[in-house]
């Protein structure tokens, strides 16, 4: 039976606490993937992968041991209670009140546990954070020759972990310790209060010897939950660290009546939007007027913080506006589904993101589910196709983390691609040729075009020859729009663009200061 039992329990708990972990996971992963930029720009991916993994794992551990250590213990607690109120009741009395005062000196070393055991987790997943941070910059930590640096830097980390973790031991020895002179004690009272009894006959010899026996099941129940206790702290610090994480409002939403948003012309308008980061922050955008026409290829220009970035960011809701509103097709973009109106978006960056998969798993990214032929005509219309097939695998090949086996125009033209595959009405370049040499530039440059054709187009550049043919050109400052029009009018005006432009082109180079 207790063969047959233990097969049971340990078999059925673990999987009880495997499905636990799993729905524990889709949850946080799904909860992850709702919240907004602002969370992720606050904190570090391997803080993040901390809580969805080890973390999980502790809640598991917990969730599976837990009824067994403490219920079943309970259980135990109780059954021996009678037995041993059956057999004495003065000496059961005495013994169970010893019960209360080991639980209340042993409650400061409990609270210091549970403590250190939360910083331990914190701690790790800085230290985890800091690993992936080195790993994925390890050639530039090459490049400077600071390896020693680098390693200075995990030791410190390593060491204050080894710190922390020092601490939790010390109050989990300080805790067995209360504990184990508490059991000490019980062994005492029995043993001389026993004796007195058994001289007073108030109890057998046999009697007594059973109550030794039981008393000795009691205190391997106590000392059971006591040494679960390491696991039960975890498990709480856990489940802590997972709430913290799920009660993470989500910013960005859809509201009940949200509407869909199809057949798009890609009509544009900024109406009087202003925007912070922060409540109580500074403005990024003040009080915005824009309006941009279907099809319309519009520029976005000026010195860094002059919120360019962040206008393409808002069309899309990455971010809401605080200020004002912002429309596609008359409708404001906040009573659209967020499927719907990023569907409808596609956006090329300066810094491409390439999953680690092949390229034709990163290319059909932008379409899931895209047929052969489709995909292959995205590569073709992004002037991708050549480069893919000469690579050793083909469309097979794998592009490595982050697209680390390819160059910086292969990993832009396999972006644009994925861009194509999608297809969207509305269009946003983010400086998407600012960080390539000149015959990538060309090429790229020429591969956007084509994608922009037939598309409202948004263009951050900081070269301004490449956006000579747009057909409207805002310039942006800190202080707002500050010019507005088509390449030749701006030159004619000989304001800030025409400043700009004959001042070299390039506006990571300029220093706005210096002008005018």
């Amino acid at each position: 039976i207790d063969m047959v039992a233990g097969y049971y329990m340990t078999m059925t708990g673990h999987m009880m606490g495997a499905k636990i972990e799993t729905n524990m996971r889709r949850d946080l992963f799904t909860h992850l993937q709702k919240l907004s930029d602002s969370f992720y720009n606050e904190n570090k991916v391997g803080q993040i992968m901390s809580r969805i993994t080890s973390d999980l794992f502790d809640i598991t551990e917990f969730a599976h041991h837990c009824p067994e250590e403490y219920f079943i213990g309970a259980l135990q607690m109780i059954f021996s209670f009678i037995i041993l109120i059956r057999i004495n009741v003065p000496l059961t009395l005495i013994l169970f009140t010893l019960i209360p005062l080991m639980i209340y000196f042993s409650s400061k070393f409990r609270t210091n546990m549970r403590k250190s055991s939360k910083d331990q987790r914190n701690h790790i997943g800085e230290l985890n954070a800091d690993i992936e941070d080195n790993l994925l910059g390890i050639r530039v930590v090459k490049s400077f020759a600071n390896e020693d640096i680098e390693l200075e830097k995990f030791q410190k980390g390593n060491n204050k972990f080894l710190d922390i973790k020092g601490e939790f031991y010390k109050s989990m020895a300080g805790f067995m310790s209360v504990t184990k002179l508490f059991e000490g004690l019980m062994y005492l009272a029995v043993m001389s209060l026993g004796g007195i009894f058994m001289m007073r006959g108030s109890i057998t010899p046999g009697d007594l010897v059973a109550y030794i026996m039981y008393v000795s099941l009691l205190i391997n129940t106590v000392r059971r939950i006591v040494n679960f206790t390491e696991q039960f702290q975890k498990g709480m610090t856990g489940m802590e660290r997972f709430m913290e994480i799920m009660d993470e409002e989500v910013e960005i939403t859809n509201i009940s009546d949200a509407e869909e948003l199809e057949k798009v012309q890609g009509k544009i308008r900024f109406q009087d939007v202003s925007f912070r980061y922060n409540p109580g922050g500074e403005k990024v955008l003040n009080h915005i007027d824009l309006d941009i026409s279907p099809g319309e290829k519009v520029a976005l220009v000026g010195p860094s913080g002059g919120g360019k970035t962040t206008i393409c960011n808002l069309i899309p809701r990455f971010y809401d506006v605080t200020e004002g509103s912002i429309t596609i097709d008359g409708k404001d973009v906040r009573e659209l589904t967020l499927e719907s109106l990023r569907s409808n978006i596609g956006i090329v960056q300066q810094d491409v993101y390439l999953f680690s998969g092949t390229v034709y798993e990163n290319i059909e990214y932008g379409k899931p589910g895209a047929s052969k032929e489709e995909i292959m005509e995205a590569a073709r219309l992004a002037g991708a196709y050549s480069f893919i097939q000469e690579l050793p695998q083909g469309f097979d090949t794998y592009v490595g983390e982050r697209g680390v086996k390819l160059s910086g125009g292969q990993k832009q033209r396999i972006s644009i691609a994925r861009v194509f595959l999608k297809n969207p009405d509305i269009l946003i370049l983010d400086e998407a040729t600012s960080a390539l040499d000149n015959k990538s530039e060309r090429i790229i440059q020429e591969s956007l075009e084509k994608l922009s054709e037939g598309r409202t187009t948004l263009t951050i550049a900081h070269r301004l020859t490449t956006i000579q043919n747009a057909d409207k050109i805002i310039v942006l400052t800190p202080d707002g729009i500050v010019e507005r029009g088509n390449h030749q009018e701006l030159m004619e005006k000989e304001g800030l663009y025409y400043q700009l432009y004959t001042g070299g082109g390039n506006l990571s180079t300029m220093d706005l200061s210096m002008i005018g």
